[in-house]
């Protein structure tokens, strides 16, 4: 009887171990799937126009050159747009940051019945495509005068309603009542609250948030190709656009060009990884 319990055990784990690995084997597979695209993008950037169309393609360059790079960097203001994407980025973070913090805050803990009101218009614009509200949005950057520079850019993003709504949970499942409520009998006033218990109990959830909207702000097109019109204020986005025409496209300038563009945001997300990772799981889990 305990050896027909031992064997029915160990055949048990054995099923066990091959399901686990048959999922590493699938995980594994699509993994490699979806990095394929990148590794041949940045393989192309090192490619000649000749080796670039032959078949079947290669991943590593039989004659890798730099020339596609040198074009790029020379007959581009490559290094400007990337740098105008940056700022326009990382300023678009900040804000994104500070206002759906404050706002977060507010309507998680302050009890005023027309919160719950503003709250729902914040929810509602949530599910209203930003092409809506943009050409409206143009003219007003428009009568402020803020064509082709940073601030036309950052007009449309700014806030964030999703962030607001991601801040605004984490606030009330991981911020107690209590703590605040003992901070405010002790004398703190409400900045002090915010600047050292709130904002240091949503580092995971800002740490999600920040990837997020840096990436919603790096990868954003159709905004900045209608508000920057002069060449120096394009973003990467909208500048490497410009390698494709209506009837051709200049496959080893774009691949470079998209291969030196992957390394700030490949940074960024390396360093704020562990942050984004928890952030969104805490979030998951405690929904």
């Amino acid at each position: 009887m305990t050896r027909n319990v031992s064997q029915s055990g160990k055949s048990r784990k054995m099923r066990r171990m091959i399901v686990d690995r048959g999922i590493d084997v699938v995980l594994m597979t699509f993994s490699l799937l979806m990095l394929l695209p990148l590794v041949f993008l940045v393989s192309n950037g090192f490619k000649t126009p000749q080796e670039m169309l032959a078949w079947p393609p290669t991943i590593i360059p039989a004659n890798p050159t730099v020339d596609n790079f040198a074009a790029v960097l020379q007959d581009t203001p490559l290094l400007r747009w990337i740098l105008n994407s940056i700022l326009f980025a990382v300023l678009s973070t900040l804000a994104i940051l500070a206002t759906s913090s404050i706002a977060g805050y507010i309507l998680a803990k302050f009890r005023y019945r027309s919160l719950n009101v503003v709250f729902a218009l914040i929810l509602a614009t949530a599910i209203v495509p930003f092409e809506v509200y943009m050409i409206p949005l143009y003219f007003q950057a428009q009568s402020l005068g803020i064509l082709n520079s940073l601030w036309g850019l950052l007009l449309g993003y700014l806030v964030m309603s999703f962030g607001i709504f991601l801040i605004r949970q984490n606030v009330i499942h991981s911020i107690p009542d209590e703590l605040i409520e003992a901070a405010r009998i002790d004398g703190a006033g409400e900045l002090w609250i915010f600047f050292r218990i709130v904002l240091p109990l949503l580092r995971g959830a800002l740490g999600a948030l920040g990837v997020l909207a840096f990436f919603q702000a790096w990868t954003a097109f159709a905004w900045p190709m209608i508000v920057a019109t002069n060449r120096e204020a394009y973003t990467i986005e909208v500048g490497l656009a410009l390698f494709q025409t209506g009837f051709t496209v200049d496959l080893g300038r774009l691949s470079a060009a998209s291969a030196l563009v992957l390394i700030p945001s490949i940074t960024l997300f390396v360093i704020l990884r562990r942050n984004f990772v928890q952030g969104v799981a805490s979030t998951g889990l405690k929904e």
